[in-house]
């Protein structure tokens, strides 16, 4: 039996860039720092990718400090790079689920302040666990 579950919650790390497709498809792509339990600890970052409509809620509603959860699955993105010719991979979760978790005065407040979010220390609130 194989399993490939990834879940996460935590803040938007730059709005979502999305793209459009003359076939119809939407795709987004994000960062999100996940808070490890410790305080003194860097956040992990994670390299997102959401597909069709979870990309349009993504592209309208998330931008750069939201609070998040994703459900989703781990893959590598592997390209050959055009001006060395060396193989290149990137780690990405592919995200089946998106939740908006931050409330509308969270959205409000990174409307107007997202410029000033940076994910270093988190406070007591920022703590997913």
């Amino acid at each position: 039996m194989s399993v490939n579950s990834v879940t996460l919650v935590g803040r938007a790390g730059r709005d979502p860039e999305v793209r459009y497709f003359e076939s119809g498809s939407v795709v987004a792509n994000l960062t999100i720092a996940v808070n490890r339990r410790s305080r003194e600890d860097e956040p992990d970052w994670f390299n997102l990718e959401i597909w069709g409509k979870q990309a349009q809620v993504a592209a309208d509603y998330v931008k750069k400090g939201s609070l998040i959860g994703i459900i989703g699955s781990f893959k590598v993105d592997s390209w050959t790079d055009r001006n060395t010719g060396e193989a290149r991979s990137k780690p990405v979760v592919r995200v089946d689920r998106l939740e908006l978790l931050g409330s509308r005065r969270d959205s409000e407040m990174g409307a107007t302040r997202k410029d000033e979010y940076s994910p270093g220390k988190p406070t007591e609130e920022e703590i997913p666990f």
